[in-house]
């Protein structure tokens, strides 16, 4: 491949332009042998709906910024606007995506779609940091791939900060995380790529919670085996939702959250 960083596979990421937990998740995640390089999503539009919206037409001109680096995928970790463009524009746009840079592209939302179905989840319940005008076609983006979602709940908005849901905290998403673990939901999902998740995850796996999985640990799964979201290994998923090889690395990497 050329590289000295990342022989095993080297991620293209696509991340919104103010995300601060994208690039820190993903670094805890990788696994051996891979690494990642990252692209910014850029967008002047006045709402966080309209510039998720106008993300997605900036998907191929924000990925030419990686030239001529070898990456194996490209992975759009912007979960948001799956739900407003619907799952069939989503679904042409990964057509033309991986039919232009000829590796696999990967969305934050299929690869959780994909996460799910390995976990055997049909009833989810969602923990949300959004404001109502995303958790409003949040959920039958969810049921239209046959999830029954069953329960949903999530941390306040942090409305004075840089950023209301970036600037969450993990204690509040844990905090979600035990109320939705008391419901009849097979699986918590953790909505989002800007949301802490991976200290509420390790939290909840010592605490014996009930099985979740975030946006961000599904697409670095998904982006991990270098193929199309509906092609992955699903039997993988179990030591990545366990946390086997990256429990060490995001306490090295965070030891202030252990």
């Amino acid at each position: 491949m050329g590289v000295e960083y990342g022989r095993a596979g080297l991620w293209g990421v696509l991340t919104p332009q103010a995300n601060t937990t994208v690039e820190p998740e993903l670094w805890a995640l990788l696994p051996p042998g891979q690494s990642l390089i990252n692209a910014r999503l850029v967008s002047t539009r006045p709402t966080i709906e309209e510039r998720l919206v106008d993300y997605t037409t900036r998907f191929e001109e924000t990925a030419k910024r990686f030239a001529n680096a070898p990456v194996t995928c490209i992975a759009a970790a912007c979960t948001g606007a799956s739900y407003l463009i619907g799952a069939d524009r989503e679904a042409e746009i990964v057509g033309e995506m991986q039919s232009r840079f000829g590796v696999p592209f990967l969305t934050a939302a299929l690869a959780t779609v994909a996460a799910l179905r390995a976990m055997k989840a049909k009833r989810i319940a969602l923990l949300t940091p959004y404001p109502e005008t995303l958790n409003k076609p949040c959920i039958p983006y969810w049921e239209s791939f046959g999830f029954d979602v069953v329960a949903k709940a999530g941390p306040a908005l942090e409305s004075a900060a840089f950023h209301p849901i970036y600037a969450m905290a993990g204690s509040g998403v844990f905090a979600s995380y035990q109320e939705l673990s008391d419901t009849e939901a097979d699986a918590v999902l953790m909505l989002g790529t800007g949301m802490a998740t991976l200290g509420p995850i390790l939290e909840g796996l010592d605490k014996g919670l009930k099985p979740a999985v975030s946006c961000n640990l599904a697409l670095a799964w998904a982006a991990a085996q270098q193929n199309s979201w509906d092609s992955l290994r699903e039997d993988s998923f179990g030591d990545w939702r366990k946390a086997i090889h990256w429990r060490q690395r995001y306490q090295a990497l965070f030891p202030e959250q252990n």
